[in-house]
């Protein structure tokens, strides 16, 4: 029996990247040396974490996110994934549980000429 708690991120303190796996069939790797900053609001029981990079926006929506936020503050967050609604009940109380991870890329475009004309 495998008892084995069922994880939906990763701490590495050797880390220089985040995994984000989006879905089964996609995946993104974004350096940490891009990081800018991090957002994290509660709203009742549920919890968002806003982690933007240079190019792409991370959105996680989940419960006790503020270790994740931690990790990325150290920069030591190596994976996040959504967590399988079938795993969900093996978690324990106090645990980060991600229901769902969004990445939006950043019109960079935009970033460098605030007018957003080239």
């Amino acid at each position: 029996m495998n008892t084995k708690q069922p994880e939906c991120w990763a701490n590495d303190p050797n880390a220089h990247s985040l995994h984000v796996e989006v879905s089964s069939d996609q995946s993104l790797l974004l350096p940490h040396s891009d990081f800018v900053f991090a957002e994290l609001k509660t709203e009742g029981r549920e919890q968002q974490l806003r982690l933007v990079f240079a190019t792409h926006e991370v959105l996680i929506r989940g419960h006790c996110l503020r270790r994740i936020e931690t990790a990325m503050q150290r920069l030591e967050l190596a994976f996040v994934a959504r967590l399988p609604t079938s795993q969900r009940p093996l978690i324990t109380e106090g645990q980060a549980v991600v229901l769902e991870v969004v990445v939006t890329e950043l019109d960079t475009q935009r970033q460098h000429h605030p007018n957003g004309k080239a």
